[in-house]
């Protein structure tokens, strides 16, 4: 699959340029942007080491479960509309992109 990839219409972004279906990970995202922050203030400020790495390791936690909910939601909206396509393609392509995520997982 190419770097730009074909998307179905649950993946763009509607008029207002924000995805319904992602609406309630933007608290999610608002909390880890806040977390990140506070260790640059942490490190700024020469805070105990242990503190700032028990600060990473809460937004790491925040981004695994983020990833996580951004997965679920497309795994029950746009590969399920895929597989209710009528064309093989469609769901050629949705199972090819989540193999790439996958594979890229493994590599992580």
């Amino acid at each position: 699959m190419t770097k730009k990839q074909e998307h179905s219409s649950c993946c763009a972004p509607l008029a207002d340029s924000t995805n319904v279906k992602h609406a309630r990970e933007m608290s999610l995202v608002n909390r880890v942007g806040g977390q990140v922050e506070g260790i640059g203030r942490m490190i700024q400020e020469g805070r105990y080491c242990p503190d700032i790495l028990n600060q990473i390791r809460a937004a790491r936690a925040a981004l695994r479960t983020l990833e996580s909910r951004v997965l679920e939601t497309h795994l029950h909206t746009c590969v399920r509309e895929s597989f209710s396509a009528e064309t093989k393609k469609e769901q050629d392509v949705k199972i090819e992109e989540i193999l790439h995520l996958f594979r890229r997982y493994d590599n992580d």
